[in-house]
C-alpha cells in the first residue's frame, strides 16, 4: 500500500507492518491502521512514530517506556485486551506517545496511556492506567539526551 504521509512524504507500507487498532485510539477511534516507523537518516530507533494509514498526515511520536522508566511495568485489567489476546511477555510490544514542544526540554512521555499491541497478530489498544504512579506528562529531555550522549561515547 501507498501513502503520501506528511512527515515522510511518500512511502509504500508491506501489509504485514500494518497494525491494526480495532476500537481505534483514544480521540481518534476513526483510525484503525497504523505502521511503525522512524527517521533512517537519524540513525536511532528510539523514537519512532505511529503514522496514520487512514489518515495519513496523522502520525504521533512514540517510544518504548522502558527507555524512559526502566521499572515501567503497568497492571492492566485481563478484559482491556480482549481485542490483542492471545498476549504474552513474548509477543507484547508497549509504546507510549511522547509531547515535542518548541522548547525541546521540555518534551514529555505519556506514561499513563500507553499503546499495547501484539506483534504477532499486529493488533493493538491504547489503555488508559487507572494507577497514581504513571504521570501524563513525565519530562523526559535529560534521559533522552543522556542516552544520546552515551550511544555517541559508543560509536
Amino acid at each position: 500500500m501507498k501513502i503520501a504521509t506528511k512527515i515522510f512524504g511518500e512511502i509504500e507500507i508491506a501489509d504485514d507492518k500494518i497494525i491494526v487498532f480495532p476500537n481505534g485510539i483514544i480521540g481518534f477511534p476513526d483510525l484503525n491502521r497504523f505502521s511503525l516507523m522512524y527517521d533512517k537518516d537519524k540513525g536511532s530507533h528510539n523514537i519512532q512514530w505511529l503514522q496514520s494509514l487512514d489518515e495519513p498526515a496523522f502520525a504521533m511520536p512514540v517510544m518504548d517506556p522502558l527507555h524512559v522508566q526502566e521499572d515501567y511495568n503497568p497492571e492492566v485489567e485481563d478484559d482491556v485486551l480482549e481485542d490483542v489476546k492471545p498476549i504474552t511477555d513474548d509477543n507484547m510490544l508497549v509504546l507510549v506517545t511522547l509531547t515535542v514542544p518548541h522548547d525541546l526540554t521540555k518534551m514529555t512521555a505519556n506514561l499513563k496511556g500507553p499503546f499495547i499491541i501484539n506483534a504477532d497478530t499486529r493488533k493493538g489498544c491504547q489503555v488508559i492506567l487507572d494507577d497514581d504512579k504513571y504521570q501524563i506528562k513525565y519530562p523526559i529531555y535529560d534521559i533522552l539526551k543522556k542516552m544520546k550522549d552515551n550511544n555517541e561515547k559508543k560509536a
